[in-house]
């Protein structure tokens, strides 16, 4: 399927301006970053047309090393990995980067993260000054690029650590999602963000924000659906879903169902049981666009809070002269009354549809490892078939 026409790449916002992605309003970026304190670094690795992958890189707040973020993970399917997940479920407690890379540079996303962390925050003196889980997420991108040129380094991710900033995400083949593959078009980073009205302890009327960002890498054609019209099923039809060799030849579909990683971020208060049923509702935007969480494929999601601080240092009781762990102190902490939570899910689960989106239209074709090739979604074709059904 060819992405030449007259449509340029672009977010579906500005390709479908009456397109219905639900009832909450975007945030002024539309992008994860609109979310206050949270920053976002994404950098492409690509040396040679072997080689396309990169990192993504998420501060969940600038001082990520002194406080913690309230946190909780949804595994909506296994065959992935995000490294921490195990302590985030046991404590509700996010205290590193999300680092988001290809499958053979977890190892890398690790180092980097813990040895950024050792160069610029050890306290000295006798006691643990530093406890670091990172938290390293995956998806496969070893179809367009040669996974065993190990190209990201942990030197790339302390670079993102270092220039995360509070811009708009770059989409499409951008960071981690540079050489992955959607619904067997080319996919990537995708973001987008929501604003819920809510109310402040005191009863007064306050804005929360929402923003999501995926590493969209899973699903096949047929199943891709936008905005509620099954795009695949009638591409199918046309005939367009051939997948072209360089040479012009017909080849097979390019590769399995891959995996999707979705972060979703808010400054709403919320404790980590209800973030994790946050993360939960992803699940509803990732089937909106014909997700089914194949068996090969690895579908986790993180939701963290900004509006708790907890200091880090609690793991070792520096931070609280006189305690120690074998005596209970109280914390006061902010929460949202579970019986109003129902906006904050929708907000999930639309802005995780749009954040796909985003990452498959903003997307360019590619011709990667061993000359294959992934085209970008017809721009052309799309916007002809939303409109045609509207007319119908």
């Amino acid at each position: 399927m060819s992405q030449a026409g007259e449509v340029p790449r672009g977010r579906i916002r500005s390709i479908l301006p009456d397109i219905y992605l639900g009832r909450w309003p975007t945030g002024p970026l539309n992008s994860i970053t609109d979310v206050s304190g949270v920053l976002v670094h994404t950098q492409s690795i690509e040396p040679d047309s072997d080689v396309h992958t990169g990192v993504t890189t998420i501060l969940p707040r600038k001082d990520w090393h002194k406080y913690s973020s309230f946190a909780g993970v949804f595994r909506f399917n296994g065959c992935g990995e995000m490294t921490g997940s195990h302590w985030i479920n046991e404590t509700g407690l996010l205290n590193s980067p999300i680092i988001i890379t290809g499958t053979s540079s977890v190892g890398e996303g690790y180092r980097g993260v813990t040895e950024y962390a050792y160069r610029n925050y050890r306290q000295g003196g006798d006691a643990v000054d530093l406890f670091l889980l990172p938290v390293i997420a995956e998806t496969y991108d070893g179809f367009l690029s040669d996974p065993a040129r190990f190209a990201v380094t942990p030197e790339h991710v302390m670079n993102g650590i270092e220039n995360a900033t509070a811009d708009a995400v770059t989409e499409g083949n951008s960071g981690g999602g540079t050489g992955m593959i959607c619904h067997r078009f080319k996919g990537g980073t995708g973001s987008s963000s929501r604003i819920i009205k809510g109310y402040s302890s005191e009863g007064k009327q306050v804005n929360y924000n929402l923003g999501v960002l995926v590493q969209a890498n899973y699903g096949v054609s047929e199943t891709l659906c936008i905005g509620g019209v099954h795009v695949g099923r009638i591409l199918q039809k046309q005939g367009h879903l051939t997948e072209t060799a360089p040479s012009g030849g017909i080849k097979a579909e390019p590769r399995k169902d891959g995996s999707i990683i979705i972060i979703v971020a808010t400054d709403a208060p919320l404790i980590p049981i209800q973030l994790q049923r946050l993360a939960t509702r992803a699940t509803v935007g990732l089937g909106k666009v014909g997700g089914y969480g194949s068996n090969n494929s690895g579908d986790i999601f993180l939701a963290f809070s900004t509006a708790n601080k907890i200091p880090s240092g609690d793991v070792s009781m520096q931070s609280r002269p006189g305690y120690n762990d074998y005596t209970p102190a109280e914390r006061t902490v902010r929460m949202s009354d579970n019986d109003t939570m129902n906006g904050l899910f929708e907000a999930a689960a639309d802005a995780t549809e749009e954040a796909i989106y985003n990452a498959m239209f903003m997307a360019e074709s590619m011709t990667g490892y061993k000359g294959r090739h992934v085209s970008a979604l017809d721009l052309d074709l799309v916007k002809k078939i939303i409109q045609d059904d509207r007319i119908g």
